[in-house]
C-alpha cells in the first residue's frame, strides 16, 4: 500500500472515530478560554481559527472568552505606564484600565474576530460591558502581615470579579451561525469599567449558560501528577486533593479552582489543555484519549 492510501485511510479512521463525539455533542454550548502562547503564534492562530469554525458547522455552539496580558504589557510600555502586580493580578488604575479596555476589546478582540471570520466563520465581538452581559464587583484580597499577622486589605483598583452573567445576552448567538468573541471587561453597579482575569469571566459565562464543556487553552499540557506524569481525567475531588497536597501548585491553582467552580456549578466538564499544540481542540473533543486533562465531577 503506498503513502498516499495510508494517508488517506488514517484520516478516514479520524474521522469515522470522531463521529460519535459529533453526535454527542451537536446543540450543546462550549466555553472555550482563549489566551497564552496559542494567540501568539500565526500558524496557532489559524489552526485555532478553523477549529472553532468546525464546532459550529458540526452544531457545537462555541463562546470564546480571550486574555491579553502581554499585549496590555506592551501597549503600557508603549505609553510608559508602569505595571505592578500582586499575586499575579495588574493593579489597575483608572488610567490603566482604559488602557486594558481599549487592548482587550479592541485589538485582540477584533483580530481573534477576523481570524474565525477568515475561516469561515461568522463571529461577532462583544465585551462584557454590552447589555450588561458580565457584572462585576471590586475583587477584594487580604495579605498577612509578616511581623504583627495582622490582615492587611490589598488595593488592585479597578480589578474586578464576576458577580453575574445574563445569559440571555448569549441566547441569539446559540440560535444562530454566529459565534461570540468575548473580552473580558465588566461593569460594576456604578457604571464602573472593570478588568476580569479572562479565566474568572470564561468559568462564570459556562457556569451561567449551562455548558457542556469549559476549555481553558493554556501554556501548560495540563494537571500532571507527583511524577510529572500528564494526568487525562480526574475528578473535582482529587484535584481538591492534590492542592491539599501541594502537588498542583503556582499559576495551576487559580486555573484548576475555576474548572472546580465551573464543574461545581454544573458544566459536565472542565479541560485544561496545551494551546501551544495545534487543533488541540478537536484532539482532546473528539479523539477517544484526548491529549489534555478532564476534571468532572464524582458523581458525573
Amino acid at each position: 500500500m503506498n503513502t498516499n492510501v495510508q494517508d488517506q485511510l488514517y484520516k478516514a479512521e479520524i474521522l469515522a472515530e470522531a463521529l460519535p463525539y459529533m453526535r454527542a455533542f451537536s446543540g450543546e454550548t462550549f466555553v472555550i478560554k482563549y489566551g497564552g502562547s496559542a494567540m501568539g503564534d500565526e500558524k496557532l492562530v489559524q489552526a485555532f481559527a478553523r477549529d472553532v469554525v468546525l464546532l459550529k458547522l458540526i452544531g457545537v455552539n462555541p463562546i470564546i472568552v480571550h486574555g491579553g496580558g502581554p499585549q496590555i504589557s506592551q501597549m503600557l510600555e508603549k505609553l510608559k505606564i508602569k505595571s505592578r502586580f500582586i499575586d499575579g493580578l495588574r493593579v489597575t488604575d483608572k488610567d490603566t484600565v482604559d488602557i486594558v479596555e481599549m487592548v482587550l476589546s479592541g485589538s485582540i478582540n477584533k483580530k481573534i474576530v477576523s481570524d474565525i471570520n477568515s475561516a469561515g466563520g461568522t463571529a461577532i465581538g462583544i465585551s462584557g460591558k454590552d447589555g450588561h452581559l458580565i457584572r462585576a464587583q471590586k475583587l477584594k484580597r487580604t495579605k498577612s502581615d509578616p511581623d504583627s499577622n495582622i490582615e492587611q486589605i490589598l488595593d488592585l483598583g479597578f480589578v474586578g470579579e464576576p458577580v453575574s452573567v445574563d445569559p440571555e445576552a448569549l441566547e441569539v448567538f446559540e440560535e444562530s451561525d454566529v459565534i461570540p468573541v468575548i473580552a473580558p471587561i465588566g461593569v460594576g453597579d456604578n457604571g464602573e469599567t472593570y478588568n476580569i482575569n479572562a479565566d474568572s469571566a470564561a468559568g462564570a459565562i459556562a457556569a451561567a449558560v449551562d455548558a457542556t464543556k469549559l476549555v481553558m487553552l493554556t501554556d501548560v499540557p495540563g494537571i500532571l501528577d507527583s511524577d510529572g506524569g500528564l494526568i487525562s481525567a480526574i475528578t473535582s475531588q482529587e484535584a481538591e486533593r492534590m492542592i491539599r497536597k501541594k502537588i498542583i501548585t503556582g499559576g495551576m491553582i487559580p486555573k484548576v479552582q475555576t474548572c472546580l467552580k465551573a464543574v461545581e456549578d454544573g458544566t459536565d466538564a472542565a479541560h485544561i489543555l496545551d494551546g501551544r499544540i495545534p487543533h488541540v481542540l478537536l484532539l482532546e473533543i473528539f479523539t477517544e484519549h484526548g491529549t489534555g486533562t478532564m476534571i468532572t465531577s464524582e458523581f458525573s
